[in-house]
């Protein structure tokens, strides 16, 4: 097994990513056969409710999770609710899932479509700088599910 710090986190919900603001977090990639991994947050008890009820209606919930370092770019999982714990003022939630196809190049993907848009000059160089800090979701990573 390893183990990787959790940066960040953030949960797709209507097309739009639902940040969870981090108190603490880790992610366990558990080197079997089933190629399973393992991500723990440590997250405000305001959002106990929304992951119980992912855990009772077992969703499938695509994650977007930023490991080890800020600055690497988010990798995808596809992650059900396997527990959520109360301690103290915050909740431990456990998700459970497989890491999706490796998301590279976000930056050159990102550009392309910035690009196709039309956007050139200086707005192209203010929205490439923006979403690059923001990370959206690219539009071709919009229709594989």
């Amino acid at each position: 097994m390893k183990t990787f710090k959790m940066i960040s986190v953030g949960v797709l919900q209507d097309n739009q990513i639902q940040d969870f603001p981090l108190i603490d977090g880790i992610i366990i990639n558990q080197e079997n056969s089933h190629r399973m991994w393992i991500l723990e947050m440590f997250i405000d008890q305001g959002y106990k409710e929304l992951f119980e009820n992912w855990k009772s209606t077992e969703e499938l919930l695509e994650a977007r999770v930023v490991i080890s370092y800020p600055e690497n770019e988010p990798a995808g999982f596809l992650v059900a609710v396997d527990t959520v714990q109360e301690i103290g003022d915050h909740i431990s939630v456990l998700l459970k899932g497989r890491l999706k196809r490796a998301r590279s190049q976000y930056a050159e993907q990102l550009l392309e479509e910035l690009i196709t848009e039309g956007l050139g000059g200086q707005e192209l160089l203010e929205r490439f700088e923006h979403d690059m800090r923001s990370r959206p979701r690219l539009k071709k990573d919009r229709s594989v599910k």
